[in-house]
């Protein structure tokens, strides 16, 4: 009998193989006598022995390598539906995804059939929980949208799609924000590129020509972007800063605030950008840490490549006698910016160091004005434990040393021009350049035999984002918003929930900024921007008048109009209105002054519009949360000051979009990419890598590479909100820590 023949008469094995449909046999060509039946039961379960894959011991060069797919062959698409109609779809369906023939027609047909847009009459009689209002955060007409704009154009618009389907009355309004010194920055820098002009070899309304015409190119490009993105907002309602009518909401607000008593004109401490020739906000001040002596190159310095910061000089100061001459005895202080000795008021010291006990209500001798320093005592400033006890006091131009000025009573020695240069109080070192000066002094120092020493010293130095210029603290005439009694309004809004910061460890940041909030500089000394609606007025038979003189403020009008202004001025100055001479301020105002209007402004704010009784407020500010303070802060107690009415009731903050340092997109940098080359393509194994790649929490997103993305002309895959929206669940997902909002919540 043959082993086959045996098998067959083997019971166990027979069910098996009835059990297997057959396949209990032997396979892959093996004798059936040499399979055992503990093989046959492991078969019997599945459990099939692999094969070895002989080719993993192959080389790299005998491997074979899978084969690519061919994208070599461009896509051209025609889109021959008309512009407005909804779109043709008789024709045969493409063999492959292609996202252009896809999407082509339908955002053309969704606005022309109004899919978007809301009117008054939709929320008649309709529950207040069944209307979603959001305002879109304006971006910059700079340039163009970059990913980080990308991703909350998509978080936005996923909300307002979701409440749509819901059935609510949806209303997502478009616009874009003037960006006063970023725009001005970029024009000039163009102006003088291409034609070696500054702005004022223009003049103004030549040069504000040049930067509406910026502008329209610029605007233009970010309706394209978000169009592309498939953002569903009501293009009918799209609103510039500098639209008429907003316009006119910020003269408004302005005449509101100083008719409240909480504007007002005044002589302080500011960021001042010597590039620019203007006050500067917090958020256009870059901190840059530096470890010891470092070099760098100052915008307008000529005579050197880069000049030394990080360092600490001393040197000293003689006292001198009863009759101002200078003794033997010294003071010994120490300063990270030498040139303001040249400013300095006082040398002040402790009321407790027994040290300086004997020099109380002394004067030390400037060594190169020759003027008498007091030695003035401040416990809040000197700190004894300190290098010598002793502190240089230039209150013109040190944030410390202002506040040490207004305790003692000191004068305020402005000592530089607006243009950074030095100015006559400075002596011998008249019309030097600031860091110029620096060198200048510690040479003459040295001579002089006053000159100690120079260390390294780690320090913050701010920067100016717009022009890389070193920030000069500068005591200057400007306008200011007092925020005390705004802030707390703001802040008892959170404390009682009746405005809710989404997620909730953000209303730590709200109470730290609020609580610490100085009053807002709001004027600006540029050309492109709201100018100020205040004019200096005076008579036209009596002398001028200096208006950047203090004592004058009260020849200030703040008015909605010059016809306005000059009845105000006739009436305050006792005189007829064909008397008065009026000059409107120069200046205009900080771009987020108007951007902080902008929930009620887009309604037609300050006229009773039905759109503003209809929309007003909105219902959630969505946006990123480096703004929080800067802009969402300022328009809570700007609606609440104006409106009386908080502008909307949820802020739903999300994480920046980063590089790999950790920095925040900015063409500046060259990290910026821009949605339309993703939107246009990337293959999506790529594409996947750079998701693994992402750095994701609630407070940042940071892709390892901007080379993670690329565009090929055909393509495999594209984002577009299904991959945003995917990478919001991964950031839920791994923020297990945050209690998160749900989407009905929000």
């Amino acid at each position: 009998m043959s082993t086959e023949d045996m098998w067959l008469y083997d019971e166990q094995y027979m069910r098996l193989r009835a059990a297997l449909g057959g396949s209990a046999a032997p396979q892959n060509g093996e004798p059936e006598g040499k399979l055992s039946k503990r093989e046959l039961k492991r078969r019997a379960k599945g459990k099939v022995k692999k094969e070895k894959d002989v080719s993993k011991w192959k080389t790299e060069s005998t491997k074979k390598k899978p084969k690519k797919t061919d994208h070599s062959e461009a896509f051209t698409f025609v889109n021959t539906t008309p512009a407005g109609q909804k779109k043709d779809m008789s024709g045969e369906m493409l063999a492959g995804y292609q996202p252009k023939a896809v999407e082509a027609a339908w955002q053309a047909w969704w606005e022309a059939s109004g899919f978007c847009s809301a009117q008054p009459s939709d929320v008649e009689g309709r529950d207040p929980a069944e209307k979603f209002v959001m305002v879109i955060p304006p971006p910059n007409v700079t340039g163009s949208l970059h990913l980080g704009h990308a991703l909350t154009a998509a978080i936005q618009d996923s909300l307002t799609r979701w409440h749509r389907m819901c059935g609510h009355v949806t209303l997502y309004i478009p616009g874009t924000d003037h960006a006063g010194i970023a725009t001005q920055s970029v024009v000039e820098k163009r102006l003088m590129k291409e034609e070696g002009l500054m702005r004022h070899d223009l003049g103004r309304e030549e040069f504000l020509r040049r930067v509406w015409a910026w502008k329209d190119q610029y605007s233009n490009r970010i309706e394209s972007q978000l169009r592309f993105l498939g953002s569903s907002v009501d293009w009918s309602r799209v609103a510039f800063t500098m639209d008429d009518n907003l316009s006119r909401a910020v003269t408004e607000a302005f005449v509101r605030f100083h008719e409240a008593g909480i504007l007002y004109r005044g002589t302080r401490l500011v960021n001042w950008s010597c590039a620019l020739r203007s006050a500067i906000s917090k958020i256009e001040v870059d901190v840059e840490d530096i470890k010891g002596r470092t070099f760098r190159s100052v915008p307008g310095h000529t005579k050197r490549d880069k000049y030394e910061f990080g360092t600490l000089t001393s040197f000293a100061y003689k006292v001198a006698d009863d009759a101002g001459n200078a003794t033997d005895e010294e003071i010994i202080v120490a300063t990270t910016r030498l040139e303001t000795m040249l400013g300095d008021a006082a040398v002040a010291v402790h009321p407790e160091d027994p040290r300086y006990a004997h020099l109380h209500g002394k004067f030390v001798k400037h060594p190169f004005n020759e003027a008498l320093l007091p030695i003035v005592l401040d416990s809040v400033l000197v700190d004894m434990s300190f290098g010598t006890g002793a502190v240089k006091i230039t209150p013109a131009h040190d944030p410390n040393d202002y506040e040490c000025g207004k305790r003692n009573d000191l004068p305020f020695n402005v000592i530089f021009n607006l243009d950074g240069t030095t100015n006559e109080l400075c002596g011998q070192f008249a019309g030097m350049m600031r860091y110029d000066a620096r060198i200048a002094v510690e040479e003459s120092l040295k001579e002089m035999g006053l000159y100690r020493d120079k260390t390294d010293n780690p320090m913050a130095l701010s920067i100016c984002s717009r022009s890389g210029d070193v920030i000069e603290p500068m005591l200057t005439p400007q306008w200011f918003v007092r925020c005390d009694e705004m802030a707390e309004r703001a802040k008892d809004a959170v404390r009682t929930g009746d405005l809710k910061i989404k997620p909730e460890f953000h209303e730590q940041t709200w109470f730290t900024w609020l609580n610490n909030i100085d009053d807002w500089c709001v004027s600006r000394q540029l050309w492109w921007g709201h100018r100020i609606p205040a004019y200096f007025a005076t008579k036209k038979d009596e002398g001028e008048l200096d208006c950047m003189d203090e004592q004058h403020n009260d020849r200030w009008i703040v008015a909605r109009s010059e016809a306005e202004a000059r009845e105000k001025a006739a009436e305050k100055l006792g005189t007829t209105a064909d008397n008065v001479k009026l000059e409107q301020d120069p200046d205009v105002l900080d771009t987020w002054f108007s951007s902080g209007l902008f929930p009620f402004s887009v309604f037609g704010w300050p006229r009773e519009t039905p759109d503003l009784g209809a929309f007003y407020p909105t219902s959630l500010l969505e946006t990123g949360l480096d703004i929080l303070f800067f802009w969402v802060a300022r328009m809570v107690m700007m609606g609440l000051q104006l409106t009386d009415q908080l502008p909307f009731h949820t802020v739903y903050l999300h994480a920046m979009v980063r590089d790999k340092y950790g920095r925040k997109m900015s063409k500046s940098l060259g990290n910026v990419i821009d949605p339309l080359e993703v939107i246009n393509g990337c293959d999506l194994e790529v594409r996947s890598c750079c998701f693994a790649s992402w750095w994701i929490r609630w407070r940042a997103w940071r892709p390892v590479d901007d080379t993670n993305t690329y565009h090929e002309d055909s393509m495999t895959s594209k984002i577009k909100h299904s991959n945003f929206l995917l990478m919001v669940a991964v950031v839920h997902s791994q923020a297990a820590d945050v209690e998160r909002p749900k989407l009905a919540e929000i």
